[in-house]
C-alpha cells in the first residue's frame, strides 16, 4: 500500500537522475525527510553545527547514490557499500522490492530479507552496468 500510493511516485522517474533522489511524494518528504531528520537530531542530541553538517552530508551522499555516475576515486564508495549501483538496482524493475537501504547502512537490507546481490560488469562500449546476480 505505502510502495503503490507514496514511494512508488519517486520510481515514476524511470532512469534515475541526481537531484531526482529528492523527487518524492509531499507525505513521504514530510514523514521521512522532515519528521525524521527532526527526530533524529533530538534523539541524537547533536549541536545545531553537527546537524547542518551531518544532513548536508546525507542530501550529497543521496544525489550521488541516485546520480548514476561512476567515477572513480569517489570517496562514498570507499566507506559505503549502499553506492550508486546498490541504489541503481534498487530502481530497475526487478529490484524495487530490494535495496532499500538509503543512505548509510546496508545491514538493513540484509537483516529484513531485502537485499538483491549484483556485480558490476564493465561496458565495451565504456562505462559500467548493474546485472543481478542469478541464484
Amino acid at each position: 500500500f505505502l510502495y503503490r500510493h507514496i514511494h512508488s511516485q519517486h520510481h515514476r522517474l524511470v532512469v534515475p537522475y541526481a537531484i531526482g533522489a529528492l523527487y518524492n511524494h509531499p507525505l513521504e518528504g514530510l514523514l521521512l525527510d522532515t519528521l525524521g531528520g527532526a527526530l533524529s537530531f533530538l534523539v541524537s542530541r547533536m549541536t545545531t553545527r553537527t546537524a547542518v553538517i551531518f544532513f548536508c552530508f546525507a542530501v550529497i551522499k543521496i544525489v550521488d547514490d541516485h546520480s548514476g555516475l561512476w567515477l572513480p576515486g569517489n570517496i562514498f564508495h570507499l566507506f559505503f557499500q549502499n553506492n550508486i549501483t546498490y541504489h541503481d538496482v534498487h530502481h530497475q524493475l526487478q529490484g524495487l522490492k530490494y535495496n532499500y537501504s538509503q543512505p548509510f547502512f546496508s545491514i538493513w537490507d540484509r537483516l529484513l530479507g531485502t537485499h538483491m546481490p549484483y556485480h558490476l560488469v564493465k561496458l565495451p562500449e565504456g562505462g559500467f552496468e548493474a546485472r543481478l546476480k542469478k541464484d
